[in-house]
Parts: C-alpha cells; sequence; structure tokens
C-alpha cells in the first residue's frame, strides 16, 4: 500500500474566480482600488505559493479571468466591484454630469413648504410656479409627490407670504 501524499492539482476553475476575486476586494479595501492586478500572471505568485507552479497553472488562472468578464479601468486595471455595463453606464452619467456643469448643493439647510392641491391639475400647477417670475427667487426647487407639490427655500416666510397673496386673490 502506497502511503505516499498524492501530488497536489491544479485548482479548478471555480476556486481560481473565488480566490481571485477574494484578493481583488482585499486589495480593494485597503488601497481604495486595484492598483497591482491587470493580468493573470500578476495573480500567478500568490497561486504559485499554494500550487505546483507551471503552465497549466496559469491557463487555469487565465481561464478563470476570462469567465468573469471582468472590466478594467483606464489604467488597464481589473474592477472587481463593477460589470461591464455599470462601468458603461458610469461614463455616460460622468460624460452627461460635466456637460451639463451639474454641481451639489445640500438641501439640509433648506426650509420646506408643501402645498397640497388636487392631482388633476397638478402638474400644470407645477409648470405654473416655474415660469413664474414672481416666484423665481422664492425657492430652491420645487418637486412633485402624492398629494402637491413641497418647495425647498431658503426663504419660508417670504414663499407663505406670496403663495398666501396668490391663493387669496
Amino acid at each position: 500500500m502506497d502511503t505516499t501524499k498524492p501530488e497536489s492539482k491544479n485548482p479548478s476553475r471555480k476556486t481560481c474566480e473565488e480566490t481571485i476575486r477574494r484578493i481583488l476586494m482585499t486589495e480593494v479595501l485597503q488601497n481604495g482600488q486595484n492598483n497591482h492586478f491587470r493580468n493573470a500572471t500578476d495573480f500567478m505568485e500568490y497561486f504559485e505559493s499554494l500550487y505546483p507552479a507551471g503552465p497549466s497553472l496559469l491557463k487555469q488562472v487565465q481561464r478563470a479571468i476570462k469567465a468573469m468578464d471582468m472590466p478594467k479601468d483606464d489604467r488597464g486595471y481589473f474592477i472587481i466591484n463593477k460589470s461591464k455595463s455599470q462601468v458603461s453606464q458610469d461614463h455616460d452619467l460622468s460624460v452627461m454630469l460635466n456637460r451639463t456643469h451639474a454641481s451639489f448643493s445640500s438641501l439640509d439647510g433648506l426650509d420646506t413648504v408643501f402645498l397640497s392641491c388636487e392631482p388633476t391639475y397638478r402638474s400644470y400647477l407645477k409648470q405654473l410656479i416655474e415660469e413664474s417670475q414672481s416666484l423665481s427667487n422664492k425657492y430652491v426647487t420645487l418637486v412633485d409627490s402624492s398629494n402637491g407639490l413641497i418647495f425647498y427655500t431658503e426663504n419660508k416666510a417670504s414663499l407663505l407670504h406670496l403663495l398666501n397673496n396668490l391663493l387669496d386673490a
């Protein structure tokens, strides 16, 4: 009876995928992004520490990477936490945000005013308010909601005063 330990085999493709995923997630958690892994050979040091080195091991790692179909960033590094379609969508969104000169504003310091109105004419009322020269500088944004319109304003008293005057007219 032979009691020698059988020679260790190469990992399955699925095992390689799980290992690659774990390596990349660790890289992203530690560094915020992948700065080391661009192709299969970049993973070989780790795999060769666990399995016999050779061309078949490299092929298995290459198959795993191909099966994972990971996108790459503009520097050529694998992106583990997004699909190719997500990367494409993010790129399109980035282009449009830059094209429209988008910027961010916090609504934390603003007051809200809720204008209750019937749903039948709510969209037309919103349009009239948006086109109103009298109301144009009284609110930051206007949001359509299920039961009315929500104003975000820096000057709640002035907005309420003007709306009350319009309601009483």
